[in-house]
């Protein structure tokens, strides 16, 4: 049958007329489903459902700039393509060897219909575990340079429930307690910020490969409504960009359970492989240094009389380190600039020139003798400008001297870093202050990355830019600090509470590897003040707590006074093939198990609040044709974290076989933990 032209021409018409269909990708589960589109005025937007529920409601799309209209509305999508993947790969180092990268991808083409018509694409990969997305744009005439005002990025959270977060934009960068609120009252907040919705999901909001960008904090609009809020520049644009680039992935890891966000790999796998080669020059290892002395003020990192770092004290840590198997002595205060007024300053520091009580030659070669690196360090005092100056002099006589790793340290206040100029790439044209979390210190801490990879140097960064898993790409960035560590035990004003590293496994341990500086057995600050642990909490945190840099933070003299509980520190290992987590609730306990990477042992630790309560274990992640030879360490009978010096040092150690299956019940106590190493027996 024909039908009437009139008719075939109404027909095409209706065709014709009808809108782009919006464009969805599912996760490989099929669980989770992502929706980009864009609405009747052309605002582009995504959804995200899992379950058939909403987790994300239409969130906006785009961009304001500081010299051309924003990139808001007015978008067609002009084109779609999709992918999957389906990979492992190995890392160098790391929680676990073997990561698999399980993937599918849809990104969108979009162009304005405003003069010039500047394009930009959105792409998105679903994983079992999350969603990633970010933005690229096109060489193009008309946005040669971008200069982002503000990112006007979306997360329309479907429904409240409760956040666990810190604040953004305050003095002391990301050394913050975590607040428990509900997601409707939260401000802005730095991320990962982990939330689970009211009978629904676990969730947590983060960014991935975050390069020559400003990084990402997130300000409450209205109800659940979150939007993305760059960190301020110098410059008045956020973030200044020419020619074609990415921003960095937004990401939203959605799970089940905790236990599924302590899991998940998804913001390695968006970040790009290693760009640095043969990286078996990084070494992860197990250190001592010249360091809680500092803080308890029995020493000084400035020159005089209690100076701390001198040839005597280090050689004394050497020794120490060579006996009992530690891999490194970090020494602090070691080079000329701290006489004075240095934090936000430093101005006069040297990064190559030692105090005269220190012999920096002597020192390496004496170590070297020893079998014992020397951990380098570089504190900057906020002053950026300084440090890249120097720095890669100081790399070379790094590798010149033997010093395979470096702590670098930012400190001074948020806003207050010293730059020069705005733009690394640019000739310095007078100083101006900077965000440890802008573009500009992002610029920095990469060209720090490179200039130490040069020379074989390895890098754990303090009062650094977050995480966002770039040690995937330049895996020389072994350690950071990026919140509060052990050193606030210390100072005392106040100490980290029981559930601060309950909260921190599940919200800035998402972002990669931290160095808490763990291992203060003496349990005292400043003064003899009591730290709230108990003593077997503190070997708990070296399998809780990933670095592959890790401290024993306590001065040798009382280390030396703990045989028990110094042994299980030089044995637990800092690389691992694979990390599971055993049972958690955030903030409130935690228990991980993990497997070392050089043998058939495995380690569990566990954590608790402040509330007593017992960890009940099931050993299914053993090799069911083995045995092993559990050695327990746990809070003993009357252990008390919240208590006396008495109770506090309270510890049961004992040993049993155990196989594949069997069933571990292991009390903690106030603010307690334990410590459990598995080693096989003979076959």
């Amino acid at each position: 049958m024909k039908l009437p032209i009139r008719l075939l021409a109404f027909v095409a018409l209706l065709v014709t007329a009808v809108p782009v269909q919006a464009a969805t990708v599912s996760s490989p589960d099929g669980r989770i489903v992502v929706t980009l589109d864009v609405t009747g005025e052309g605002v582009p937007y995504y959804s995200v459902m899992r379950d058939g529920k909403p987790v994300i409601d239409q969130s906006d799309l785009g961009f304001n700039f500081t010299d051309s209209p924003p990139m808001r509305r007015d978008f067609k999508i002009i084109g779609e393509t999709t992918a999957t993947a389906d990979t492992r790969w190995e890392q160098p180092w790391g929680e676990k060897r073997f990561i698999r990268n399980n993937h599918k991808e849809l990104a969108i083409a979009l162009q304005q219909s405003d003069p010039g018509a500047r394009r930009m694409t959105v792409r998105v990969r679903v994983f079992d575990d999350g969603v990633g997305f970010r933005y690229e744009f096109p060489d193009q005439a008309s946005l040669k340079t971008a200069n982002i005002a503000e990112e006007l990025t979306e997360f329309a959270i479907a429904g409240d429930g409760t956040a666990w977060s810190i604040p953004a934009g305050d003095w002391n960068r990301y050394e913050y307690i975590y607040s428990k609120s509900p997601i409707s009252a939260l401000s802005t907040v730095n991320t990962p910020v982990t939330m689970h919705l009211a009978d629904g999901p676990y969730l947590s909001f983060h960014e991935a490969a975050l390069v020559d960008y400003s990084s990402m904090w997130l300000r409450r609009m209205r109800g659940t409504t979150l939007r993305a809020e760059l960190a301020p520049s110098s410059r008045g644009a956020k973030v200044v960009r020419h020619g074609a680039f990415n921003t960095p992935w937004r990401t939203i890891l959605i799970t089940d359970s905790p236990k599924g966000l302590f899991e998940s790999a998804m913001e390695l796998n968006l970040n790009e492989p290693n760009k640095l080669g043969d990286v078996s020059w990084v070494h992860p290892q197990k250190f001592i240094g010249i360091w809680w002395d500092l803080h308890l003020n029995h020493w000084t990192w400035a020159s005089g009389p209690d100076h701390g770092a001198t040839t005597a004290h280090t050689k004394k840590y050497i020794d120490f380190a060579a006996k009992h198997g530690f891999g490194g002595v970090l020494v602090e205060g070691w080079n000329k600039g701290w006489d004075g007024t240095w934090f936000g300053n430093g101005r006069d520091f040297s990064f190559t020139e030692a105090y005269p009580d220190y012999d920096l030659k002597a020192v390496t070669d004496y170590a070297r003798k020893k079998g014992v690196d020397i951990i380098g360090h570089d504190e900057t005092g906020g002053n950026i400008a300084n440090f890249e100056k120097q720095m890669d002099a100081a790399f070379a006589m790094d590798q010149k001297l033997g010093i395979e790793a470096v702590k670098t340290g930012y400190v001074a206040d948020a806003g207050g870093l010293i730059s020069c100029n705005a733009d690394i790439y640019d000739p310095c044209k007078g100083e101006v202050y900077e965000w440890h979390d802008g573009q500009r210190s992002v610029q920095h801490h990469l060209a720090v990355a490179l200039a130490a990879a040069k020379y074989h140097v390895a890098i754990d960064a303090h009062e650094p830019v977050k995480d966002t898993g770039l040690r995937r790409t330049y895996p020389n960035l072994v350690a950071r600090e990026g919140a509060r560590g052990a050193e606030y035990d210390a100072w005392g004003v106040p100490k980290n509470p029981p559930s601060h590293v309950p909260t921190l496994v599940f919200t800035r341990l998402l972002s990669g590897p931290m160095d808490y500086t763990p291992g203060v057995l003496s349990l005292a600050g400043r003064g003899n003040t009591p730290i709230p642990s108990t003593i077997a909490r503190q070997l708990a945190y070296y399998v809780v707590i990933y670095s592959p840099l890790q401290m024993a933070a306590d001065t040798i003299e009382n280390l030396a006074k703990y045989p028990q509980e110094l042994k299980f520190i030089e044995q637990v290992p800092v690389d691992w093939s694979d990390s599971i987590m055993l049972d958690g609730a955030i903030g409130e306990h935690a228990v991980i198990a993990r497997k070392d990477r050089h043998s058939d042992a495995w380690y569990v630790g566990g954590v608790t609040d402040d509330k007593a309560r017992t960890a009940n274990l099931t050993l299914d992640f053993l090799d069911p044709n083995r045995s092993y030879t559990a050695t327990i360490y746990r809070d003993g009978d009357g252990a008390d974290g919240l208590g006396d010096q008495a109770a506090k040092h309270r510890i049961a150690i004992g040993t049993r076989t155990v196989r594949k299956g069997e069933k571990l019940a292991v009390p903690m106590a106030r603010a307690g933990g334990f410590a459990i190493s598995l080693a096989p027996t003979k076959r």
